[in-house]
């Protein structure tokens, strides 16, 4: 009887302390794996901060595409943190690492579409073929650009309609930019009788254009005969002003012209 009590009382000793060493060693690593969780947490947001401050400078660099990295690097390094940590409790993190791979893998090939929107998106901002307030054309649309988000580009059409296209959809196509540059040119052509004095004809246009204040000296507007047939003689008229001003002046110098044109008695055909 004694010595099932003693049998007892040193399996109970041995089963404590086995215990108590069991929750020292993993208390540490609880304490250890909450610092670091902590730290890790901390050094993250330092660390993705630090980098869209920097990344931020880069000239050329678009605010939406520095908080995208920014993001990146920060939800990145969780993962790490997250992974070193399970690597405390003994965990194989290398069967963890290979999981995710095939599960991006997996999310990638599902999400294929978006993720060329996405790629389309950061190209667009790093590369900047337009910006936000320009007047862009592409084969598939036309319009002012109101934002560029990374996967599509908010714009407003001509008579005021809203409209959203996918990043990849502007990327794979040529655009053409009608507000990038300061100068555009303008033709214009009008066509006259051959019983007319074409002299008098380019002296009164050309009168008409260089007047206007929105035209520009340099390069100088030009009235050159561009077609003639049996019964009309085709003048084209070539200028320059500010990108601006170019429909407006368009415009008002059509009018000028057509009531120049009719007091000068040269009818237009």
């Amino acid at each position: 009887m004694e010595d099932q009590t003693t049998n007892v009382v040193v399996a109970t000793r041995s089963a404590l302390d086995q215990a108590s060493a069991l929750a020292v060693q993993y208390g540490f690593s609880i304490l250890g794996a909450v610092i670091l969780l902590v730290v890790g947490w901390i050094l993250a947001g330092v660390i993705s901060r630090a980098a869209y401050r920097v990344i931020s400078r880069i000239r050329g660099i678009d605010e939406t595409l520095a908080s995208f990295f920014q993001n990146v690097l920060h939800y990145g390094l969780l993962v790490l943190v997250f992974i070193t940590v399970l690597g405390q409790f003994g965990v194989q993190t290398a069967s963890i690492i290979a999981t995710l791979g095939a599960a991006g893998l997996a999310v990638g090939l599902a999400l294929q579409g978006t993720l060329q929107n996405i790629a389309a998106g950061i190209m667009l901002l790093v590369l900047r073929p337009f910006r936000v307030g320009e007047y862009i054309e592409t084969t598939n649309v036309k319009g002012f650009i109101r934002d560029i988000g990374l996967f599509a580009t908010e714009m407003k059409t001509e008579d005021g309609l809203y409209l959203m296209a996918p990043n990849s959809t502007l990327w794979n196509t040529p655009i053409i930019n009608h507000s990038r540059e300061p100068d555009r040119r303008q033709e214009l052509s009008i066509a006259v009788g051959n019983d007319v004095d074409i002299n008098v004809a380019r002296k009164t246009i050309l009168d008409v254009v260089t007047s206007d204040q929105r035209v520009k000296s340099k390069p100088a507007p030009l009235a050159y005969l561009d077609d003639l047939t049996a019964d009309q003689t085709v003048v084209k008229i070539q200028y320059w002003t500010i990108t601006s001003a170019w429909t407006e002046a368009r415009h008002e110098i059509i009018s000028k012209l057509k009531s120049k044109l009719a007091e000068a008695d040269i009818p237009i055909k």
